[in-house]
Order: structure tokens, then C-alpha cells, then sequence
């Protein structure tokens, strides 16, 4: 009989929901009641999942319906959002709480057909946790490289923001930094270092 698999969940390959994509996609205005559909596709850009979704976002209720099916079982949840002042002094940052946890957090990840906080999975990891200190290293001096396409298809994306009131955007300049890093590299480093792996 074979051994069960002990392989982690990676947080970063799981569907999940965020409070920055729910602010992107205008659900989190102050007197709005907005409905949706969140859909995720693969890699050849078919979508694989959907689930509907309600935001009621006024004085008197800050809540997130979601509604899915998964695995032959529906669901209905409701999960409340909350927020705190910023840590900057101005506006306030909003949380979910985790209908399952009850911890506040960010993202909700899709773990066993429920959307609940990372901590509920204790075996869970980030993908990056799982490399080796070896490969951590090359990724620090060379991650830039290799992640470069990335880069480019972000920086001439639709609505990648370049500048906002004159000045160049923080993740413009950060994009700009990783783009010049990467160009510092030769063929022949890149060779060196997948023939050597050092």
C-alpha cells in the first residue's frame, strides 16, 4: 500500500479572495450594494472556477456573501469585514474576518471547499519556503533574470499606472529597478550558472 502523500499546500497555487482585488474591482464604496461573479482560469486562459459574490458596504453592514459550489456541495457564507485605522494616520485598512477562524486577515484562500485564514491549514506553505537554501540564493541574485517577461507584461499591462500627479508610482520605480538588475546579467552568467548551479 502506498504511503500517503506528504506534500504541503503552497498558499500562492490555492484560488483565493483579496481585500486589494474587492478595492480594485470598486466592491469596497462607502452606500453600495454590488454583486458579482469572481472567475479563475488556467494557464491558456479558460476559466476552471466561478463563484458569485455580494458586497453590501454602507454605515449599517460591511459583509461579503459568497456563493459556490465545490465539489458537489453548495455553499452560502457570509463573511463580515472590518476595519482599522491606518498605520500611517490617514484613511483605514479593511480586513475580512475569517467565518471559520474568526481571525482577521487579508486574503481568504480556498482550502478543502471553504475560504478561510492560512492559519486553519497548519501544513500549508508559500512556495518559496520549499526551495532549498541553495536555490534561495540564486533566486536572490538571479530571481530578477528570470522573472524579467514578468516584469515587462506588468509594466505594459492595460492599466499599469507609470505616474500619478507627476511623480513616478512606487511599483513603477520598483519594476524599473528589477527590469535594470536583470539587464546587468550576460548570456554567459546565465549559462554559468545553469551548467554549474552556482
Amino acid at each position: 500500500m502506498p504511503k500517503p502523500h506528504s506534500l504541503p499546500y503552497l498558499f500562492d497555487e490555492l484560488k483565493n479572495i483579496s481585500i486589494s482585488n474587492l478595492i480594485k474591482w470598486k466592491y469596497l464604496e462607502k452606500g453600495t450594494s454590488k454583486s458579482g461573479v469572481i472567475t479563475w482560469s488556467n494557464r491558456y486562459n479558460e476559466v476552471t472556477s466561478r463563484i458569485n459574490i455580494k458586497v453590501t458596504f454602507n454605515d449599517n453592514e460591511q459583509t461579503l456573501i459568497l456563493d459556490y459550489k465545490c465539489e458537489d456541495e453548495v455553499y452560502n457564507v457570509t463573511v463580515y469585514l472590518e476595519s482599522l485605522p491606518s498605520n500611517l494616520g490617514k484613511g483605514e485598512v479593511w480586513y475580512f474576518i475569517c467565518p471559520y477562524t474568526g481571525k482577521r486577515c487579508r486574503i481568504l484562500h480556498l482550502i478543502c471547499g471553504k475560504f478561510i485564514h492560512r492559519s486553519a491549514l497548519k501544513s500549508g506553505m508559500y512556495s518559496k519556503q520549499t526551495h532549498s537554501k541553495k536555490w534561495r540564493k540564486m533566486e536572490k541574485t538571479y530571481g530578477c533574470y528570470f522573472d524579467n517577461d514578468k516584469h515587462y507584461k506588468e509594466l505594459h499591462s492595460k492599466h499599469f499606472k507609470r505616474y500619478y500627479n507627476g511623480k513616478p508610482t512606487k511599483r513603477y520605480l520598483k519594476l524599473m529597478e528589477q527590469i535594470n538588475r536583470a539587464e546587468r546579467f550576460s548570456a554567459t552568467d546565465i549559462e554559468r550558472l545553469l551548467i554549474l548551479g552556482c
